[in-house]
């Protein structure tokens, strides 16, 4: 019972990296199986396709990631400094995958839904989901700095959808030019976006 589950793990695994680290379309079924030391019978035991994999692989990659963002944005840390922690964590991130693979990957979400959003609905549908998800989180930050007048922003969801627009643009910029560079000047950045004028 314990090979097996450990074996679908391995799977979701395999494929968010191949994915992040190359592309969906040139992601095989076989070069998944292989990277997760899974045989090619027990891929089609868990799963009927490689959307079907990329799909539950996202889930479970999001899951796993939503748990430190509910610690980053939780209600009993300053608003603001929920999303300058977030930032931090992009940062430091990066580096990590950089010293790992040779490269900065970006945005696993945003890399797969440029590839995938016309060419298949259902991963299309699964990324929007989750970014709505994601973008809720900045909006909370940002409705509680207002309520608590440390910025002006009456209208939050449109707020946090450029912040995170933002953010994700610069993740890309540093995934195209592989440099985190980029990634720098990002709270100093969202600070300007947020009206913030002082350090806090």
């Amino acid at each position: 019972m314990g090979r097996t589950s450990d074996a679908k793990e391995r799977l979701l695994e395999a494929v968010i990296e191949l994915i992040w680290t190359g592309s969906y379309g040139s992601t095989s079924v076989d070069q998944i199986c292989e990277r997760a030391g899974v045989k090619k019978g027990s891929f089609y035991h868990f799963f009927e396709s490689k959307t079907e994999l990329a799909v539950a692989g996202i889930d479970h990659s999001w899951n796993e990631h939503r748990k430190k963002l509910d610690q980053v944005f939780s209600p009993v840390v300053p608003p603001l400094e929920r999303i300058w922690k977030c930032f931090a964590d992009f940062r430091e991130e990066q580096q990590e995958i950089q010293q790992k693979h040779g490269r900065v990957l970006g945005c696993p979400i945003h890399s797969l839904g440029a590839e995938v959003s016309t060419v298949d609905e259902r991963l299309r549908n699964k990324l929007q989901e989750i970014l709505a998800q994601f973008i809720r989180y900045y909006e909370s930050a940002i409705r509680d700095a207002h309520f608590q007048a440390i910025i002006e922003a009456p209208d939050a969801p449109a707020l946090a959808r450029i912040l995170f627009a933002y953010g994700e643009g610069l993740l890309l910029h540093a995934r195209i030019w592989n440099d985190l560079s980029y990634l720098d000047e990002i709270e100093a950045g969202a600070r300007r976006i947020l009206g913030v004028k002082s350090v806090d």
